[in-house]
């Protein structure tokens, strides 16, 4: 996907203990991956060029990750399926890691979509990312503003109203508890 997009072939899925990557699958198949990185001593991705304004929201207090990565298979238009992946991957920054704030990197054609159905805002003027060559934007949202929109519409996607936003289609808060309760026992340690 990046190299079609233009951005190099060269991406890989490095191990790293502060990155989780996420795929979705559709009848055994791949058809999405998104990994999400937690701030340590090493900073995040974003920082390499973002690092002033990532560095304002880790003085307030903020415990910042950030999106990466995300490629879905664009012959599906499943607003379910990139729900389901973008949720789980809350679940993670905040039940497991309690991620106060989430950053993504963005071409500017990319922008209006993650403020509209995730909430992102633009923190900053558009900057060359070097990994990829291209310009991007430093979009954030809040955790607060997340559990809020899936507090109000998660679950939702049998009647989702006007809302332009994928937040329909995360899971209910109910169905969302007990998956977190199923995801963070599978990290503690057995026997």
């Amino acid at each position: 996907m990046y190299g079609w997009r233009g951005y190099g072939d060269k991406h890989k899925v490095e191990e790293n203990p502060n990155r989780i990557t996420l795929s979705a699958t559709d009848k055994g198949n791949v058809i999405g991956t998104v990994t999400i990185g937690i701030d340590s001593d090493a900073g995040i991705l974003a920082d390499e060029i973002f690092h002033d304004e990532i560095q304002k929201v880790r003085l307030r207090g903020g415990k910042v990750c950030e999106i990466t990565k995300l490629a879905f298979d664009p012959t599906l238009r499943s607003k379910m399926a990139l729900a389901s992946l973008f949720h789980v991957l809350f679940i993670y920054a905040h039940y497991r890691h309690h991620c106060t704030d989430v950053f993504i990197e963005v071409n500017p054609r990319h922008r209006r979509y993650y403020e509209a159905m995730l909430g992102f805002q633009a923190v900053c003027d558009v900057r060359t990312n070097p990994r990829v060559d291209a310009p991007a934007y430093l979009l954030w949202v809040s955790m607060a503003h997340v559990n809020a929109e899936i507090a109000r519409l998660g679950g939702t996607s049998d009647h989702p109203g006007n809302e332009r936003s994928l937040y329909p289609y995360f899971l209910s808060r109910r169905e969302e508890s007990g998956l977190a309760n199923r995801l963070l026992k599978l990290d503690q340690p057995t026997g």
